[in-house]
C-alpha cells in the first residue's frame, strides 16, 4: 500500500514539473570563448567536450585555417583553428596558442568529426546575463549563415553568437571537416 501512495506521488511530482517545464521558456545558454581578443558565444547544446590542445598533426596543402588532425578519445578529429576561419586580426604577441588554447570537440549529434581551436575558455552565460545588441539583422550578405546575434553582457563587452550546427554544415567548412 505504501509504495502505491509512493509512485502516486512520484508521478503527481513529474506532472507538475513537466506542466512547469511546458509553460516556462527555455533558458538558452552558451559556452563563451575567446579567439583573436573577439568574444564568441556557442550555444550549449551544439558544443561537445573540450580538451586540451595536445598534439595537432599538421596536415600539408590544405587551408590556412585547417590546423591539422588530433586523436580525442581515440577519435580522428579535423581541427579548425577558429580565429583563422572567421579571418580575426590577431593581437599583436598573442599567437592564440598560448597555455589557455584549448580545442571544443563539436556535438557528436552534428556528425561531424571536427573540433575548433579556441584560445581561452572565457565560461558559461545565459540569456538573463546577456542583452541583445541592437541593429540590423544579419543577412547573407552581411554575414555567415553561422553568425547569429550579437549580445552584450553587463560588463558592455560584446559577444558574437555562432551557431555551430550552421557552422558543420557551411560549405567551406565541410570542405576540410566533413
Amino acid at each position: 500500500m505504501a509504495n502505491r501512495e509512493a509512485l502516486r506521488e512520484l508521478q503527481g511530482r513529474l506532472a507538475t514539473r513537466m506542466q512547469a517545464a511546458r509553460t516556462e521558456a527555455p533558458v538558452r545558454s552558451w559556452l563563451a570563448v575567446e579567439c583573436a581578443g573577439q568574444g564568441l558565444l556557442f550555444p550549449l547544446h551544439e558544443a561537445g567536450e573540450i580538451f586540451s590542445v595536445g598534439s595537432v598533426l599538421p596536415v600539408p596543402h590544405t587551408q590556412p585555417w585547417f590546423a591539422g588532425v588530433a586523436n580525442l578519445r581515440g577519435g580522428l578529429h579535423a581541427v579548425v583553428d577558429l580565429a583563422v576561419f572567421l579571418g580575426l586580426k590577431r593581437v599583436p604577441g598573442d599567437s592564440g596558442r598560448d597555455g589557455g588554447a584549448r580545442l571544443l570537440a563539436l556535438n557528436p549529434s552534428m556528425g561531424v568529426n571536427c573540433a575548433l581551436l579556441v584560445d581561452r575558455l572565457a565560461g558559461l552565460r545565459n540569456a538573463d546575463q546577456l542583452s541583445a545588441e541592437p541593429g540590423d539583422a544579419p543577412t547573407p550578405a552581411t554575414h555567415p549563415a553561422f553568425a547569429g546575434a550579437r549580445w552584450r553582457d553587463a560588463d558592455g563587452r560584446v559577444w558574437q553568437e555562432i551557431e555551430l550546427a550552421a557552422l558543420a554544415g557551411h560549405e567551406q567548412f565541410l570542405g576540410v571537416a566533413g
